[in-house]
């Protein structure tokens, strides 16, 4: 009897350890191509080897068949043509109140009506303007402004069809923030999700640490280098300058810049060479405040800021003696 249990005791300490040898080590995996004119990167830990690249296809296929401006199908391209049979679908309309707020905050500096003055000066799908000047700035002026569209039973009513959604500020921070919550859904608490620099981080990456990310320096001359690397734990993060961004008119060579100031219609000319913003959030919201903040400006940056600790930043603008002056939020 007596060896009977102790035979049991060591078949089953040894049954114990084969099941314990044979749990794999979650492993990451690694997906990426080419999204929203831009490219995407995702990485993610997995027990059983999840496989997600058709899903989060299909999801990055909804998401400009609801919000790309360059898809003439769109949910957002048929509005911005005035077709009134559009019902908007749920991404759609948690852009637009995420855009609603942020519009409100920032007391319209950003505003995603913009668009119409966005392709005027050749950023956007739409033909540029030739030899935009004041006075037809001041006249597209005219339709710029949030508050003049409202969504009234899943419906979009413009104030005049002239005006013209543009949600490509936010849009690609909401789609980062889409794949998160899908890879979340599959009980994946550890990954990276990137679309165009902008990006969410949660857990840790395979060697056990937060996941490290470069800010890249502001250089001119095309070249690429870092100026700063993070640690995120469990942060949303996004970035925005111009120092890459821009037009350059043929016939006068003049840069414009891709931020659009909002209150006066032209191409923003500001202190601030490039924004990071980082908080809890999703970075849809990060997202549309770097833009914000880009077009505000270093000082009016700061001021906001003071009213909204959550947000966390890194700043690089250009001082008056043409050097980079530097500013990180307690933490960074």
């Amino acid at each position: 009897m007596l060896f009977k249990l102790k035979f049991h005791f060591i078949c089953g300490l040894f049954i114990g350890m084969l099941f314990a040898c044979s749990k794999a080590k979650p492993k990451t995996t690694y997906l990426e191509g080419n999204v929203f004119g831009t490219t995407f990167h995702i990485s993610y830990l997995s027990d059983d080897s999840l496989n997600c690249e058709k899903q989060v296809d299909s999801l990055f296929h909804l998401l400009n068949k609801s919000l790309s401006t360059y898809h003439a199908t769109s949910d957002i391209s048929r509005i911005n043509s005035n077709d009134t049979d559009v019902v908007v679908d749920a991404f759609f309309l948690e852009v637009y109140e995420k855009s609603k707020r942020i519009f409100k905050e920032s007391k319209g500096v950003f505003d995603p009506t913009v668009g119409i003055l966005v392709n005027a000066w050749g950023f956007g799908p739409e033909k540029a303007v030739e030899r935009l000047d004041s006075t037809k700035v001041e006249e597209l002026l005219r339709y710029v402004n949030f508050d003049k569209v409202i969504v009234q039973d899943g419906k979009v009513k413009k104030e005049h069809p002239n005006m013209y959604f543009d949600f490509n500020a936010i849009a690609k921070g909401y789609g980062v923030d889409i794949v998160a919550r899908y890879l979340e859904s599959k009980s994946v608490n550890n990954y990276l999700v990137e679309i165009g620099g902008e990006l969410k981080a949660r857990g840790k990456n395979e060697s056990g640490n937060f996941w490290r990310i470069g800010i890249e320096k502001p250089n001119f001359d095309g070249t690429r280098g870092i100026q700063k690397v993070l640690s995120l734990e469990n942060k949303a993060l996004a970035t925005s300058g111009n120092y890459r961004k821009f037009r350059v008119d043929p016939r006068t060579g003049e840069k414009f810049v891709h931020t659009i100031d909002t209150k006066t219609g032209f191409t923003a000319r500001r202190d601030l060479l490039s924004v990071t913003v980082i908080a809890d959030t999703d970075c849809a919201d990060v997202d549309g405040y770097a833009t914000t903040f880009m077009a505000m400006g270093y000082e009016k940056t700061l001021e906001f800021l003071e009213e909204h600790p959550e947000l966390k930043v890194f700043l690089i603008a250009a001082n008056q003696k043409g050097g980079l002056l530097e500013y990180a939020s307690e933490g960074l």
